[in-house]
């Protein structure tokens, strides 16, 4: 799926470590193989380190020294790439908005903290902001509609990106819903703290969904695509839930997020 020719195209490959998240190693792992292919068409060299959890379920719940072993461990693993990439604003923002948090008033780990966050980017964005992707060679048939995830738009400004990138698929239609910028009702921790609180949330998206008229919901974080898809599912609504990735890659054709795979024949 080659891109438009991103910037830098004859200088050698940049390093990039594919920083695959908990929800997507353990859910959805399709999303992580489109996020390789994505980086790799635009001109990355591509690996995936062993790593574990960006700290963020800790930090959110107040358990700071959880929350700092675990940024140590991604720091470790990471800071010898040219570059650290999410499929998640919401891990990317965690990591780029609140290590300096967890290390703040340490001289010894600031400047190193402070280089590494610096190299940190949300996967859409970084495509888009620092490799120059203006379109991708990918084909989705059907009218989408796109939820801004909370940390990805507040702290990490990933709004435009997707949208830009989405209006060179082919055959996709974009319907704009109302409200695309409100929250889920997921925001990790919170819908387990708050069930009441996050379902009256999640039943304003869905209802914004539906009336927008599009088949299939995109976002850019799988921790909000299941909080909706189990929502739209429960409602009966007709409406395919997948990661943005998977459809900027060309994998639209798998099953949605919540579909059984298909049986293999023997």
């Amino acid at each position: 799926m080659p891109f438009s020719s991103p910037r830098n195209a004859d200088l050698s490959p940049p390093r990039v470590g594919l920083f695959c998240t908990c929800l997507v190693d353990m859910i959805r792992p399709s999303i992580g193989f489109a996020a390789a292919r994505l980086l790799e068409d635009a001109g990355c060299d591509v690996d995936v380190p062993a790593q574990t959890c960006c700290g963020q379920p800790a930090f959110n719940s107040g358990d700071r020294a959880t929350a700092r072993a675990l940024a140590e461990q991604v720091i470790a693993a990471f800071e010898n790439f040219d570059y650290v990439v999410a499929p998640s604003g919401s891990c990317a923002g965690m990591i780029k908005a609140h290590y300096p948090e967890l290390f703040a008033g340490e001289p010894d780990w600031t400047g190193r903290v402070d280089r590494f966050c610096a190299k940190v980017h949300e996967l859409v964005s970084f495509l888009v902001d620092v490799r120059g992707v203006t379109r991708v060679e990918a084909a989705y048939d059907g009218t989408v509609t796109y939820h801004d995830s909370c940390s990805g738009l507040r702290e990490l400004g990933v709004k435009d990106q997707p949208r830009a990138l989405l209006a060179s698929v082919e055959g996709l239609t974009l319907a704009e819903m109302a409200d695309a910028d409100t929250c889920c009702g997921f925001g990790g921790t919170f819908c387990v703290k708050y069930p009441d609180v996050s379902n009256a949330i999640v039943e304003k998206k869905t209802a914004n969904i539906a009336a927008s008229g599009a088949d299939t919901l995109l976002a850019g974080d799988l921790g909000c695509l299941m909080n909706m898809a189990g929502k739209l599912q429960r409602q009966g609504r007709p409406v395919v839930v997948r990661h943005v990735a998977e459809v900027l890659a060309g994998m639209g054709d798998a099953p949605a997020l919540g579909e059984p795979a298909p049986e293999k024949t023997p």
